[in-house]
């Protein structure tokens, strides 16, 4: 989906060389030690690259949470379905499932700048496409389904290819703080985002917020296009793609700390997230606060995870990432757990704040924690299954849960899901305890 200081030449932020040891998982770099890089919350900004992308995606990352919010609320208001809901969801699993494992091996191929122009032009025209269905009073569920399909599909290029730019706009010195940043910018436009989409659903209803979110991807296209890169050379290839394919795979399968890493991203997206499908629904039937309510609610998950990525922004968690991944991780089901029965607004939106803060300490650990160990050849692969935790198998979770809820009810659907998470969190950190020692 995710800034003026004096612009740094393009050879300064290349990557280091990088050397993984596939026996123990740990990585050696050649870049700069945390003592020399640069200090401050906003050191990343001084790359002028990185100027234009945190700008652009700004913009573009508003309109995508105004249109998160207005497509929810719209699907929600034409089917009284949270069945419906979690079918919407599900959408996008398809075809990230058959295509983001192949989305890793482009990425490491081809210029990502070109490809994320595509990617973001793609999802320009699907959001135009909706936005034109509801100004005619012609959209219907199906719809909504096949346009989620198509951004699916569009994700699982993007994804990727978004994550593995970062290092090339900033160098492994500023990484951490970059992935920070921009997971403080992402959820910067998720305050602002839905608050608007709120207004806007309120006043002048959901086509005018799929409109602007196609508009706001002109600004992340000219970004990009603004960039200064050096010529980009084409590695010959040195397999067929279904062999880079299965290479990429058993490099993760061989490094034990990626692979934990990317279980407990599985969990988190399965388990952790899915309460947010059925949201709408919770607002409105559980909490009796309806679409203002329901924008709130995103208003502050949103502005916890500001503050949480503020605070891994300046401290860049150190020697104490894995330790804090590992608190992280287990009080989140908690903090949802609580969120799931407490059914008074006032105590919903400070666990909303709380769960935003911890979801996004956790996501940028495992972010930074998985960039810092993955050999550079392999970024693009081991990143696309990354983002398939998120757009692959995160849909099987939002199906089930709106599924569930429409028979066991909302409160009890979400609450197991946090269980279900506790549960499988702590059998990851006792089977991989290494996990708490990263750095």
């Amino acid at each position: 989906m995710t800034p003026p200081l004096e612009p740094a030449k393009y050879s300064q932020s290349e990557p280091a060389p990088l050397a993984a040891n596939s026996k123990s998982g740990t990585v050696q770099s050649s870049a700069p030690s945390s003592s020399r890089a640069a200090v401050g919350t906003f050191r990343s900004l001084r790359h002028r690259n990185f100027q234009l992308y945190f700008g652009g995606q700004l913009i573009s990352v508003a309109g995508t949470w105004m249109q998160a919010v207005a497509q929810a609320w719209l699907v929600y208001e034409i089917s009284h379905s949270d069945l419906t809901l979690g079918i919407v969801g599900f959408a996008a699993a398809i075809p990230a499932l058959l295509v983001s494992p192949w989305g890793g091996v482009i990425v490491d191929r081809v210029p990502k700048r070109a490809l994320l122009i595509i990617t973001q032009g793609s999802a320009m025209l699907l959001a135009f496409i909706l936005a034109a269905l509801t100004f005619t009073h012609t959209v219907q569920v199906w719809h909504v389904v096949v346009l989620a399909g198509g951004l699916g599909l569009v994700n699982a290029f993007d994804g990727p290819a978004r994550q593995a730019f970062v290092v090339e706009m900033v160098g492994r010195e500023d990484l951490t703080n970059a992935i920070a940043l921009n997971s403080m910018m992402f959820n910067s436009a998720r305050v602002v985002g839905p608050a608007i989409g709120g207004l806007l659903l309120a006043s002048v209803g959901s086509g005018w917020c799929f409109l602007i979110n196609g508009l706001s991807y002109l600004a992340v296209i000219a970004g990009l296009w603004a960039m200064k890169l050096p010529p980009h050379t084409v590695a010959r290839a040195i397999a067929p793609p279904l062999r880079e394919l299965a290479r990429g795979l058993r490099y993760v399968w061989h490094q034990v700390d990626l692979f934990a890493l990317l279980l407990v991203a599985l969990v988190y997206a399965v388990f952790g997230l899915s309460y947010a499908t059925v949201l709408p629904a919770f607002a409105d039937q559980v909490l009796h606060a309806g679409a203002s309510g329901y924008g709130l609610l995103n208003a502050a998950t949103g502005l916890g995870a500001v503050g949480g990525a503020l605070i891994i922004a300046r401290s860049g968690g150190g020697a104490q990432r894995g330790r804090l991944l590992v608190l992280a991780s287990l009080a989140f089901p908690i903090v949802l757990l609580a969120f799931a029965y407490t059914g008074i607004f006032q105590v919903s939106l400070f666990l909303a704040l709380a769960l935003g803060l911890l979801f996004m300490v956790q996501f940028t650990l495992i972010n930074t924690l998985l960039q810092l160990r993955v050999a550079d050849e392999m970024r693009g692969r081991v990143l696309s299954l990354y983002s398939l935790t998120f757009f692959g198998f995160a849909p099987f979770g939002n199906l089930a849960t709106g599924n569930l809820s429409e028979y066991w009810g909302l409160s009890f659907t979400i609450g197991l899901s946090a269980i279900v998470a506790l549960a499988l969190f702590l059998a990851i950190f006792a089977v991989v305890p290494r996990l708490r020692h990263l750095s």
